[in-house]
């Protein structure tokens, strides 16, 4: 059974920076997305990445986050100038290489104070 595991999540003031990681336990997944929950909202896509390191994301954070591969195991997300809307639970998303699927990981809390 894959593990993902999202970490770097906490508290900051409205302007500030956070670094996000997503570890998967087994480099036969491949984490693919970002994705963030607000309270009462749905769950929304944040950014992607694919297997060439191609990039996109949503029109909300677009130059403001990156997202990038660190290994074949762990993706990032740079979170600069953070804003109160963008607090929420954010998730990462993988799949089997070979079969397929969807799979997350618990998430990570990020609150930002106006």
């Amino acid at each position: 059974q894959v593990q993902l595991v999202e970490s770097g999540g906490g508290l900051v003031h409205a302007g500030g920076s956070l670094r996000l990681s997503c570890t998967v336990s087994d480099s036969i997944f491949n984490i693919r997305s970002w994705h963030r929950q607000a309270p009462g909202k749905q769950r929304e896509l944040v950014a992607t990445i694919d297997t060439i390191d191609n990039t996109t994301y949503a029109d909300s954070v677009k130059g403001r986050f990156t997202i990038s591969r660190e290994s074949a195991k762990t993706v990032v997300l740079q979170m600069n100038s953070l804003k109160p809307e963008d607090t929420a639970v954010y998730y990462c998303n993988a799949y089997h290489r070979i079969l397929g699927g969807s799979y997350w990981g618990l998430g990570t809390q990020v609150t930002v104070s106006s």
